[in-house]
């Protein structure tokens, strides 16, 4: 039996673990499908606060990890499969392992989509990227695709043109997803061109980085090629709280304002817990999210009910 389980190993969770375990609550902490979250698939990561020469994404998470543990936090690998939050404790599983605990911090976050091509997740690192704020720095003054037509994709257009040569936007059809302004504002940019109604076929990686990509008219089906030095995929986000549909105790009972793409992923969601937390959405462009969790007297949790941020469950 846990006091504290923090499903998740990114930034907001080891965040979580960190108060927690500060509060001599001695967490568990269930790494997840991406055991240090889309952080640890970052190179360089310039825009951390306290980091003036900024820091790989892997050494940033595993500092994290080691600060957490040295109060007491404890780690398991392992994504969650199933949770019974009908009753105290609360009942997780992860693979072949059960887990109990009294209170049940949710940092799953979630998996940015990919194309689906071949050959498209051995490339990351190596041309394709879905953080522009994260890798847009290493593309300076070199031809670049952004693929997407929400306004993710829009936003990620206009900031990688300060330091791109050119920003190809490609979307499969003519008509877009995105706000106004923001498609107004991508066309006023001189950076831009708007390469639709194409789908990415391929992403040519001879030399095993990203060189160019085949593209298809979804028209005429006529092929094309263009030549550039990397792939951002903005298409969107999968949250990975698919385990939590249809629980009965998650209650909706606020919204974020839909302004952004990025806003309208998240729900704000109640439980009865003994801790409280609150995971901030990442804005768009991605940033590293964190997690600032109020502790209170436990006389205050016995008519109140603890706020998690969560991504929108499907």
């Amino acid at each position: 039996m846990y006091n504290v389980l923090v499903i998740g190993s990114g930034c907001a969770g080891l965040t979580a673990a960190i108060y927690a375990a500060r509060a001599n609550l001695k967490p568990l902490v269930l790494d997840g499908h991406e055991p240090g979250g889309q952080l640890s698939l970052t190179t360089h990561v310039e825009n951390y606060p306290g980091f003036p020469d900024g820091i790989m994404g892997p050494e940033l998470i595993e500092n994290m990890r080691k600060q957490a543990q040295k109060f007491g936090a404890e780690f398991k690998a392992g994504a969650v499969n199933e949770v019974d939050v009908s009753k105290r404790p609360f009942r997780i599983i992860a693979g072949k392992d059960t887990y109990e605990a009294q209170a049940l911090i949710v940092a799953a976050g979630a998996s940015a989509r990919l194309l689906g091509l071949k050959g498209e997740k051995e490339l990351i690192g190596r041309g394709v990227s879905t953080c522009a704020t994260c890798d847009g720095y290493f593309y300076r003054g070199k031809p670049i695709a952004v693929v997407g037509g929400g306004d993710s994709a829009m936003e990620e257009a206009n900031f990688l043109s300060r330091y791109a040569s050119k920003v190809h936007l490609i979307h499969r059809r003519n008509d877009f997803r995105a706000s106004k302004i923001m498609i107004d504002r991508a066309r006023a940019n001189e950076k831009v061109e708007f390469v639709t109604p194409f789908a990415v076929e391929e992403i040519l990686a001879p030399k095993g980085h990203v060189e160019g990509v085949s593209l298809r008219n979804q028209q005429n089906k006529e092929t094309h090629e263009i030549a550039l030095d990397g792939v951002f995929v903005a298409i969107g986000h999968d949250p990975n709280t698919i385990v939590f549909k249809g629980k009965s105790k998650w209650i909706p009972t606020a919204t974020c304002s839909p302004s952004t793409a990025a806003s309208r992923r998240f729900l704000v969601f109640s439980l009865p817990v003994t801790c409280k937390i609150t995971a901030t959405a990442r804005p768009s462009p991605l940033q590293a999210p964190v997690a600032w969790p109020p502790w209170t007297p436990k006389s205050f949790w016995k008519s109140t009910k603890a706020s998690f941020a969560l991504p929108t469950l499907p």
